[in-house]
């Protein structure tokens, strides 16, 4: 790997951080941790197009190669004395999904703080796969059942997925969750902005070694004070990333991104300026309409919640979306889960499944009991679910929220046609949508955050979203699908988890 020379100097501070700690990437060896050991917080910060994701990606193979054990969280083995590990985090499932498409094992931080209790038996399957038993013999399993699952492993180490080639649902062999008790080593934490400070507390009590990437340029956590979580490290600890790479320097979305640093910049003038990208290059898209069909897999981004409860109704008469029901495809957003403390079990699992506050859903249809919904958890490694739900569609104009159908108890969902920018932070589609009359009226009102007028942060943020594409949208308009919604385009199920149960 080629570093550029602030790659080069963020790397070398990281290494020497990691060999203080006993983990010797220029040698590729480690030492047994020390209970004496200092612990430390550094920072990789940059801009999008910076190359934080490829050094990130790039520590996680020198790890790796150095004997640091990567910890997921779908299965722990046996504590081995003198292991070092590691683990990659995200705040939410899509933005762990977009580094696992990236080669990255990631999962969320919910996962590794609390991880699943397997029943004895089905341990003894995940031993055998991981290397650490003989193969068993389990009854009711054929060998044949055993061998899909043997085969499966080799080819996307997932004990879980394994499991489930197997013919098992996670009901079967996960009994419950149980907050993480073995400390771990090493923690890199993507989307850093987004974490608040009970995230952050949470990492510190796990890892000795952080090492946070993120965006400085983005939105802060909501009730946070414009302040993010590496905003009180010292300067000596902040690793600042400030070359555009190569392969983003030719991305026009990247180029209007980085535009927005002009201080001298007018909401107009950047206007022009993606008039005069979208003429150059069919990668950005000026539209007079909002397109219902896209808002079906990537949520319209917007500032104002009025818009957004507007277009999500819009996009629901567009399909001709019925009152009292969703329709299979209908996108979803998890708002929490409504369980009382009695019921906190049920609600780490929900919560370990996916189903955590911003985890973006589609509604595939009914559930097996009333007031349940199956559901694919978008980002999720096995997303399909099948769990207690509480859908609430905000009308314009009306302070009470129409509930079409809910169970007593469980996740609660609004409608993800349309969302806030400060919500689709850590999140990536291929095309998106970005509703330009809110960004005017973010201009307009002159309102600022840690110093940047707030139009700016919300256009940086929007625009950023678009892996491929981006749309935007200037007017109060709607263009109507061409066809109907559905769910076909969907990846085809694994066994469905079952997150009933007895007491719900």
């Amino acid at each position: 790997m080629q570093f550029s020379p602030d790659q080069a100097a963020a790397y070398d501070a990281i290494a020497e951080r990691l060999a203080a700690a006993g983990v010797d990437l220029a040698n590729g060896t480690t030492t047994p941790a020390r209970e004496d050991a200092a612990r430390g917080v550094l920072a990789v910060l940059g801009k999008a197009g910076s190359g934080k994701t490829l050094l990130l990606a790039e520590l996680v193979k020198e790890l790796i190669g150095a004997g640091v054990q990567a910890v997921s969280a779908d299965w722990e083995g046996r504590r081995k004395q003198d292991r070092r590990t590691f683990a990659v985090l995200a705040p939410t499932n899509k933005a762990a999904s977009v580094l696992r498409n990236r080669g990255v094992p990631a999962t969320t931080i919910h996962r590794i703080l609390y991880t699943p209790v397997y029943d004895p038996e089905y341990e003894r399957i995940a031993e055998w796969l991981a290397g650490e038993g003989e193969r068993p013999v389990i009854e009711g399993l054929t060998d044949e059942a055993l061998d899909r699952a043997h085969a499966f492993y080799q080819l996307n180490p997932s004990i879980p997925g394994a499991l489930a080639t197997a013919g098992l649902r996670g009901s079967d062999f996960i009994t419950g969750w149980k907050r993480r008790e073995d400390p771990l080593d090493i923690g890199l934490i993507d989307e850093s902005s987004m974490l608040d400070d009970r995230q952050m507390e949470d990492l510190g009590e796990i890892f000795s070694t952080l090492l946070l990437f993120g965006d400085p340029a983005q939105l802060a956590p909501v009730g946070q004070s414009g302040s993010m979580a590496f905003d009180s490290l010292p300067a000596g600890r902040q690793l600042i990333l400030s070359r555009v790479h190569r392969q983003a320097a030719d991305n026009p979305i990247l180029d209007l991104a980085h535009a927005l640093a002009d201080d001298s910049l007018r909401f107009d003038q950047f206007e022009r300026m993606i008039e005069d990208a979208a003429a150059r290059d069919d990668r950005v898209r000026v539209s007079p309409r909002v397109d219902a069909a896209l808002m079906s897999r990537s949520p319209v981004l917007v500032w104002r919640n009025a818009t957004r409860i507007r277009l999500i109704n819009a996009f629901r008469g567009a399909y001709e979306a019925p009152e009292d029901a969703l329709l299979p495809g209908e996108p979803l957003i998890c708002d929490g889960i409504e369980l009382p403390l009695k019921h906190r079990k049920k609600r780490i699992d929900l919560e370990a499944r996916g189903l955590i506050k911003g985890a973006q859903v589609i509604y595939l249809g009914a559930g097996r009991k009333p007031g349940f919904s199956r559901l694919h958890v978008v980002g999720a490694e096995d997303p399909r679910v099948n769990a207690a739900c509480i859908v609430q569609i905000e009308k314009p104009g009306e302070e009470e929220p129409f509930i079409p159908f809910a169970a007593r108890m469980g996740a609660t969902f609004l409608h993800g046609a349309a969302v806030t920018i400060h919500k689709a932070q850590g999140s990536q589609w291929r095309d998106v949508q970005v509703f330009a009359p809110d960004l005017f009226a973010a201009a307009q009102s002159g309102r600022a955050e840690a110093g940047i007028p707030l139009w700016k942060r919300l256009a940086y943020v929007a625009i950023t979203r678009a892996e491929e594409r981006l749309h935007w949208v200037t007017r109060y308009m709607l263009a109507r699908p061409s066809g109907p919604l559905g769910i076909e385009d969907l990846p085809a199920p694994t066994p469905q988890l079952d997150l009933t149960s007895p007491e719900l």
